[in-house]
């Protein structure tokens, strides 16, 4: 399992198209890419989900990938995070 412990650095937080990227680029592989925020645990393939979450500037996220290509999903999405 790989995890990436994350800080929001936009000022604009997560809104759709950093949020649409995020889901774009999990969805690309075949390992379980999920996003955690406070309690809150969702499927970071779905933009959707990852917009619930209300995400601002400053707010601290662990997204945990598991699967046969984590190592290649956790390079891809540390490189479309900002």
């Amino acid at each position: 399992m790989q995890t990436i412990n994350h800080c929001i650095q936009d000022v604009n937080g997560v809104h759709a198209r950093p949020a649409g990227v995020l889901a774009k680029t999990a969805a690309a592989f075949q390992a379980r890419v999920s996003l955690t925020f406070q309690d809150k645990c969702i499927n970071a393939k779905r933009m959707l989900a990852i917009m619930t979450l209300g995400l601002q500037q400053g707010d601290a996220i662990r997204i945990d990938i598991d699967g046969e290509d984590e190592v290649q999903a956790a390079e891809a999405i540390r490189k479309v995070l900002i």
